[in-house]
């Protein structure tokens, strides 16, 4: 399926085959296309906490007002991101770059990221967002449907999954093998509403 297909016929699914399971080497070809995603400085600070444990799930389930997706979809991917990756080893995220280009990035990252908490807050949620994405096209370009998932309790989740106190928790997405279509689109706003040219 090419991207513009996949694009179009992303759908938020609800409905799961619970005995659908995805293979190790799909899992990994999900996983591989989603560490592609850019994020700021290259810092690539999502996480993603694959949970398999179908006791855990059921718990997370809970917490998220019992969303049948969240045990029912083949995975369960929760989105969380290290709010300090700037700070652990950061050179390693520009090894192969020229020198000149490492010579000045590095600098940037702590003057960028350093002393402001709503920057790496901010950051965390754009890179999570763009890797979910990254997860649902592919999903959808290997035959899988997917739904993006914020109606969980956030705080409990963390505390489920063991969360680093310097990691936050932004999203979850689904994936599986869909046993229900998803209601038709409900209604795109017209494009001439939400393009702006140059200006308000």
């Amino acid at each position: 399926m090419d991207v513009l297909e996949a694009i179009e016929q992303r759908r938020a699914v609800k409905h799961y085959d619970a005995e659908h399971r995805m293979s190790e080497e799909e899992i990994r070809k999900i996983l591989t296309s989603a560490i592609q995603s850019p994020t700021a400085f290259n810092i690539q600070n999502w996480r993603f906490v694959v949970v398999e444990d179908p006791e855990l799930r059921r718990k997370i389930r809970g917490a998220a007002w019992d969303q049948a997706q969240v045990t029912d979809a083949s995975l369960l991917i929760i989105l969380c991101a290290d709010m300090k990756a700037w700070q652990k080893e950061p050179e390693r995220y520009w090894k192969d770059a020229p020198e000149a280009a490492r010579n000045m990035l590095l600098p940037a990252i702590e003057q960028y990221y350093s002393g402001k908490p709503q920057v790496e807050r901010d950051e965390a949620r754009r890179s999570c967002g763009i890797a979910a994405q990254t997860l649902m096209l592919t999903a959808k370009a290997m035959g899988y449907d997917s739904c993006p998932m914020d109606g969980f309790d956030f705080e409990e989740v963390g505390r489920l999954i063991n969360l680093p106190e310097d990691h936050i928790v932004t999203m979850f997405v689904v994936i599986g093998k869909k046993a229900k279509d998803a209601w038709p689109k409900p209604g795109q706003l017209p494009l001439e509403e939400v393009w702006i040219k140059d200006t308000f």
